[in-house]
């Protein structure tokens, strides 16, 4: 791992995302138990992996269209891409202390003094995010950013290298969350710490990690603290007779100018009001009584989008649970389908699928995967993630769809687009949700898979050294095959598939990969006549072949 010692690269930038997201990700449901204050609706630690998890998919979109992007433009990615992707309250300031970060670093010198500027801008971080929250609250997030950036000013004074400027940090930030008790009556009532502050703790947590390629100290909860489930929380100010009853949050497109005025208006409809951005985009959250005058005050301000309005009763309500018994207007059962290539998105929207696109270089983030489960109206939805690094995302947007939106989902984890297919062609919506689901899991898993790749540089894999050019074989996830001749890898791949049995070979053609799938249909055929061989042409990008067995 390349350390970030004196400074910081792109590289790390991207490395550190990637570790805040999985982090985030395996502590969403112990976040979202803390979650008490303001509101007790137990999606903090789900906005919160929501926010940057949006921040890593734009940077890592970017990087795959200009592999030579620079460190400020790179860092101007990320934080675009927080502000447009920010969910609720927490994750809306975390986007705001990740655009001030950037910001301060993009404009000072960091090779000169890195320590001092990476402190310097973890202390622009907090002020930002007080200055964006309408009435700043002690014992949340806010204090325990507080927290990180004051010891961070304080080591970096004394000397210290960057890397232990992230490790004070951290350590700081810890200490402060276990005293935001003292300072919230509702979090001592509770008997928990805040769960903003927390999801801020993972995330510097990742920071260090980052930074010294160690992991902190895992956190426990303090003496007298413990995760409840919500249900079981005091309610919070928006829940009582006298607090607003809805949250609203948008996107706005307005002349910087015009927030000042948006914010006096907001500030008299509601609370927890959080505004956030600059140049031109503004991020909008704040909790309200009349959800119409909350939206036109973004009119006047400027062009609000994206809109999202959650009536808090409903949501505490529901709380985790799938299968919830409200009314919906929502019938019918529609699978979601990641395709990698046009041609494969024409083979899964031909059996009726919703198509989001994906793949190698492009998979779709848990934000896009949402909006196909809900957005496509159906009361049950079946997901197809059709690659190994999409499955979690894929498990994440079904999760948060089951309890805010009220569809049941179940994410059947498909590595490969040729699992994906072979499940989708046993789909029948006229069965049961949990028989339905049951068949294709059992179609896939059996459809034993493969594909053909071109290497793009020097590596050891598991068949062994490869220089760039060379042909790949990849059966079940692993490089098994290296040689110099595209098809005779292809074939060698299809019989070691076919070694197990098989009824049939599913034969699918990237880009310019066409004549090479012929020519390999043709060798089944001879070799395997009882074997039944399907060619289709699906234009995915990196893989002139994907293969599959049954």
């Amino acid at each position: 791992m390349e350390h970030v010692t004196h400074g910081i690269t792109l590289d790390g930038v991207a490395r550190f995302v990637d570790i805040a997201t999985d982090a985030l990700s395996s502590a969403r449901e112990e976040i979202d138990a803390l979650n008490v204050y303001p509101v007790p609706d137990g999606d903090t630690g789900t906005n919160m992996f929501l926010t940057v998890s949006a921040a890593r998919d734009g940077l890592r979109e970017a990087l795959a269209s200009d592999p030579g992007l620079s460190l400020g433009d790179g860092m101007a990615v990320l934080a675009r891409a927080a502000l447009m992707g920010a969910r609720g309250n927490s994750g809306v300031i975390l986007s705001q202390m990740l655009r001030a970060y950037v910001r301060h670093l993009a404009g000072a010198a960091i090779a000169d003094k890195p320590a001092e500027t990476i402190a310097a801008a973890m202390a622009e971080a907090t002020e930002a995010s007080y200055a964006a929250v309408g009435a700043p609250v002690e014992g949340t997030i806010l204090s325990v950013s507080r927290a990180a950036s004051d010891a961070a000013l304080e080591a970096a004074g004394r000397g210290a290298r960057t890397r232990d400027v992230f490790t004070a940090a951290a350590a700081a930030a810890r200490a402060a969350l276990a005293r935001t008790p003292e300072q919230l009556d509702v979090l001592a009532q509770a008997g928990v710490v805040d769960a903003g502050g927390r999801g801020l703790c993972v995330v510097l947590d990742a920071v260090e990690t980052t930074a010294t390629g160690r992991r902190p100290t895992p956190w426990s909860a303090p003496i007298g603290t413990h995760l409840i489930p919500v249900a079981a929380a005091p309610p919070g100010d928006d829940l009582t007779e006298d607090g607003p009853g809805y949250e609203v949050m948008y996107l706005l497109d307005a002349d910087d100018q015009h927030v000042a005025d948006l914010r006096a208006t907001l500030a008299t409809l509601g609370d927890s009001l959080v505004v956030v951005g600059g140049d031109g985009l503004w991020n909008v959250h704040v909790h309200v009584d009349d959800v119409g005058a909350a939206i036109e005050a973004g009119i006047t301000a400027g062009r609000p989008h994206r809109i999202r309005v959650t009536h808090f009763a409903d949501q505490v309500a529901a709380g985790p649970q799938p299968g919830s018994t409200r009314a919906s207007t929502r019938a019918g059962r529609k699978v979601v389908a990641v395709a990698a290539g046009p041609g494969l998105a024409a083979l899964f929207e031909s059996a009726g699928a919703v198509v989001v696109t994906g793949g190698p270089g492009q998979r779709p983030s848990t934000g896009q995967l949402l909006e196909a489960i809900t957005g496509c109206g159906a009361a049950e939805v079946v997901v197809l993630p059709n690659d190994g690094d999409t499955v979690r995302a894929a498990e994440i947007a079904a999760r948060t769809a089951e309890v805010e939106h009220d569809v049941s989902v179940e994410v059947i984890p498909t590595q490969a687009q040729v699992q994906g297919l072979a499940a989708v062609s046993v789909h029948e919506p006229g069965r049961a949700f949990d028989a339905d689901v049951r068949e294709m899991t059992a179609t896939a898993r059996h459809a034993r898979h493969g594909a053909v790749t071109v290497a793009a540089r020097r590596a050891i894999t598991m068949a062994g050294a490869c220089e760039p050019g060379d042909a790949l074989g990849v059966i079940a996830g692993d490089f098994a095959v290296v040689g110099s001749d595209l098809e005779e890898v292809a074939t060698d791949v299809l019989e070691r598939l076919l070694a197990g049995g098989g009824e049939l070979v599913t034969i699918v053609s990237g880009e310019d990969g066409e004549d090479l799938a012929q020519r390999v249909a043709a060798h089944v055929e001879r070799r395997h006549p009882h074997v039944d061989v399907a060619v289709h042409d699906g234009g995915q990008p990196r893989y002139p072949l994907l293969v599959s067995v049954e």
